[in-house]
């Protein structure tokens, strides 16, 4: 048994969740069948005897009928406003690689404040309990979607304060467009005019910055040290006379946003975007020693020495297996042959110690984590240890996101004390194949201890894909 530090022993539980397998991904979390939640918090695990003892007359007791519960589900990179806006429609959908948006532009703030909540019915339904805006403010303010300018995280605040979050919110500021160009000098106006402040980081949490680097390579856009197959060099998104200026320019925005404190995304899917960025790193924690959890967003092309210097600086990698799938054959066109098999490193990125956290990019994928999971496997090929295998990749959607969000003493595991942040599957994960886990229903969503998704209540949320 494990209880909450200061726990009143005769105080009772709000809800109490018995008879299943709680997989509390905390030091000594095994062997747990019970959980019991009080004030948004967990308040014990342990077997059934133990956690029953909080029961009280207004306790509401769920019996499991060996069900799973699991953290809440963290996608660390998932558009959720733009997702609102689009959904059931995904970039890719049902073609290998992405294709042009839906042209379903967000054309107010009533329209951007309905795409949120949508989006916020969606992930709950999902099991997901946090999830990271990848991109919002002054360089999308005139963006063709609405889903990405400041008055995205205007609407965040609003409904933060009113209480109408689904999920806990962390948010990167973008001074740039999104995937598109960014100059040194609007960079470095936004950084200084940022406000990051809120009523409830637990809620809303503005957590940095991010940036474009670079493309993807099926468009030829991965900024790499070699031509593609068709002979295109590309360049950086960083605006810039030529190649040495626009790297310098990267570099300084992410030592300035460094040096101001703030955490930096960077989306750098080529080898030399992924080496400038780091360089730039470790330029940064040279001159001012703080780990601000910095992070490589897509990193399709990343080598095993760069991850090996990602783990050495305390670098993150976000990223998408299900894009790897799906576009093989798109990048062995574009790299040549065998490209693709070097590509998304996923079990040398656990294997050196990287952060990794396994992301949907919603609306670009659908937001459903068990498909990542099962991208993630199928492209990392057969285990030796399947059961473990899955217990990492879990990770990689709950205490890695916590990590990213430097919330791991408050969130990412069900030990006593933290947040009851919670889903609960209709069968444990680890009993199943990866492949096996798309059709592995959520069955309940717990947020800050309060049920916000319960299929068998037959909930309305939108359409599944």
């Amino acid at each position: 048994m494990r209880t909450a530090d200061g726990d009143a022993r005769n105080a009772s539980a709000d809800l109490i969740l018995r008879g299943g397998v709680v997989h509390a991904l905390c030091p000594g979390g095994g062997g747990v069948t019970a959980i019991a939640l009080r004030a948004g918090h967990v308040a014990r695990i342990g077997d059934e005897r133990e956690v029953m003892a909080l029961a009280g007359p207004a306790t509401r007791v769920v019996d499991l009928a060996g069900r799973a519960v699991l953290p809440g589900i963290n996608d660390a990179h998932l558009h959720a406003t733009w997702l609102g806006a689009m959904w059931p429609d995904t970039l890719f959908g049902g073609q290998p690689g992405p294709g042009p948006a839906p042209q379903r532009p967000l054309l107010d703030a009533a329209e951007r404040r309905r795409a949120i909540l949508r989006a916020g019915e969606l992930v709950a339904s999902l099991g997901i309990t946090s999830y990271t805006e990848p991109g919002l403010g002054p360089g999308e303010d005139h963006g063709a979607t609405g889903a990405f300018g400041t008055s995205v995280a205007e609407q965040y605040r609003a409904l933060a304060a009113e209480g109408l979050l689904r999920a806990r919110v962390t948010a990167l500021w973008l001074f740039g467009e999104l995937d598109g160009p960014s100059d040194l000098e609007s960079f470095l106006a936004g950084l200084a005019a940022t406000d990051g402040t809120t009523n409830d980081p637990r809620w809303l949490r503005f957590a940095g910055v991010k940036i474009f680097a670079d493309g993807i390579p099926p468009m030829r856009s991965a900024y790499t040290h070699h031509c593609y197959a068709d002979g295109v060099s590309p360049s950086l998104l960083v605006a810039g006379a030529d190649d040495a200026e626009r790297e310098a320019n990267l570099a300084q925005m992410i030592i300035a946003a460094h040096r101001a404190g703030h955490q930096v995304g960077v989306h750098a899917t080529g080898d030399r975007s992924i080496d400038v960025t780091l360089d730039a790193i470790e330029r940064a924690r040279a001159e001012h020693d703080t780990d601000l959890g910095h992070y490589v967003i897509h990193g399709d092309l990343v080598t095993r020495p760069q991850l090996r210097r990602m783990a050495a600086l305390g670098v993150g990698l976000d990223t998408q297996p299900e894009i790897a799938v799906r576009t093989r054959t798109l990048v062995d066109d574009a790299l040549g042959p065998g490209s693709a098999a070097a590509a998304w490193p996923l079990q040398a990125a656990l294997d050196e110690g990287v952060p990794l956290c396994l992301t949907s990019d919603a609306p670009v994928l659908s937001p459903d984590w068990r498909r990542q999971i099962a991208a993630a496997d199928e492209w990392m090929g057969p285990a030796p240890d399947p059961r473990r295998r899955m217990g990492r990749l879990l990770r990689c959607y709950t205490v890695e996101p916590a990590r990213q969000d430097h919330a791991l003493a408050w969130k990412g595991t069900l030990a006593p004390g933290m947040v009851a942040d919670l889903c609960v599957l209709e069968a444990d994960p680890l009993a199943v194949t990866p492949a096996e886990l798309p059709d592995v229903n959520v069955e309940l969503t717990v947020v800050d201890g309060e049920i916000v998704y319960d299929r068998d209540a037959r909930v309305a949320v939108p359409e599944t894909a």
